[in-house]
């Protein structure tokens, strides 16, 4: 009973932050929900011994990771016939000054957004990063480089024009 109830608070408090992450890792806010979701399910099934051994939100976002880099492998191999909306979706999650970034990181790759999203959001080092995916250390920082690259020459930087005084 008690593991349920630290379960619940965890849960209050650190769902909002879970959501923001599975954002930045899809791009999408109801595959950011799914993440979540099935993340929290996974964790509760675990709770006992994460709880008491590791740190339960860095567990949350391993199997966010995880799940969002198979459910990446999975459409690959799919050929999804799916027509976007005739109207854009408007989401509370990126303010309008971070649109640009956000569609440029939505085009990228899966992988390299996902480097660049456990790299910059995360804070973590290219080992760790290495280590959730699967991937080599010399891979991680392939996909960084390249999706850095991608971003750089599809962003534009606007900077505000100087006044003349007159």
């Amino acid at each position: 009973m008690e593991d349920d109830s630290r379960f619940t608070e965890f849960v209050a408090e650190r769902a909002n932050a879970l959501l923001r992450y599975g954002y930045a890792l899809s791009g999408n806010p109801h595959d950011a929900a799914d993440l979540t979701q099935e993340a929290l399910i996974r964790l509760h099934r675990a709770w006992p011994r994460v709880r008491s051994k590791e740190d339960p939100e860095r567990y949350a976002k391993v199997i966010m990771t995880r799940l969002h880099i198979s459910v990446w492998r999975r459409r690959r191999r799919e050929q999804l016939a799916w027509a976007p909306p005739e109207t854009p979706l408007h989401d509370a999650l990126p303010s309008d000054g971070d649109q640009e970034l956000w569609q440029a990181l939505g085009e990228l790759p899966r992988k390299q957004r996902t480097v660049l999203v456990l790299r910059f959001y995360e804070q973590l080092p290219d080992a760790e990063i290495a280590r959730v995916l699967g991937i080599s250390q010399g891979t991680v920082r392939s996909h960084a480089s390249l999706g850095l690259a991608r971003l750089r020459a599809t962003i534009t930087h606007h900077t505000p024009a100087k006044g003349n005084a007159s």
